[in-house]
């Protein structure tokens, strides 16, 4: 028992690290951003658990035992685990709403900017670029009113200049551009597990202005937790 306090706070290491590479493990190239989600929703918590856990029976037992220097590497342990744990007391505490099942956002229902480049066929898409149609639109709708086309007094091509400006500001992949049709598309990771989203903009020319459309579809998951939407009011926002 008197080495118990060793023991748990290299646990506790040990447990934060794996918990680490379960979010960033993607974007360090270990795996596909799917992958890191599913350790995380499997294993974070009870990963977290078992830290704090056996941090607290350390601390117990040797303060008991009047051991003080092992007291504190247990309470060091136990309070990594209480950190691990922050996330899943925070969602208990203040439930998050539920985003709609939905992955692909546009600010054009009823005619959604197309990927022309990017297809079915990019690299751990399990979603689809097609666009769902009317059923989708109404999800849309219902969820987030708000998003909408931008109408900007910039000509089509001061217009798509400035987009493209935003997009490599947002830190966004360019993965194609046509200057002469005023679009682009590019992949935007998220900043937690480093999944990649697809995004295309458009330019529309207007009597003494332009029209700006985008669409941001999610590669994996049947719901984007709002994250697609998030973007391109931040990307309106920036523009």
């Amino acid at each position: 028992m008197k080495h118990l306090g060793k023991i748990a706070l290299s646990v506790a290491v040990i447990g934060a690290v794996v918990a680490a590479l379960m979010v960033f493990g993607a974007r360090l190239g270990l795996w596909e951003p799917i992958t890191g989600l599913g350790l995380y929703r499997s294993y974070f918590n009870s990963l977290a658990m078992t830290v704090a856990g056996l941090g607290l029976l350390a601390l117990v037992i040797h303060l008991v035992r009047k051991e003080t220097s092992s007291a504190v590497l247990g309470g060091i342990a136990a309070l990594v685990g209480v950190g691990l744990m922050v996330p899943m007391i925070s969602s208990t505490i203040n439930p998050p709403v539920r985003a709609a099942p939905i992955n692909d956002i546009t600010t054009d229902t009823d005619n959604p900017p197309a990927f022309v480049v990017l297809d079915d066929t990019r690299a751990g898409a399990r979603t689809s670029l097609v666009y769902a149609g009317a059923e989708l639109a109404a999800a849309q709708a219902a969820a987030y009113p708000d998003i909408a086309p931008l109408e900007t007094d910039l000509d089509a091509g001061a217009a798509h200049a400035r987009a493209l400006e935003v997009a490599k500001a947002m830190g966004w992949d360019i993965v194609a551009e046509d200057k002469e049709n005023y679009r682009f598309e590019a992949t935007a990771r998220t900043s937690v597990f480093y999944c990649a989203d697809d995004v295309v903009v458009v330019v529309t020319p207007l009597e003494g202005g332009s029209r700006v459309d985008m669409r941001s579809v999610s590669r994996v998951g049947r719901s984007d937790q709002g994250v697609n939407a998030a973007r391109i009011r931040d990307f309106q926002q920036r523009f």
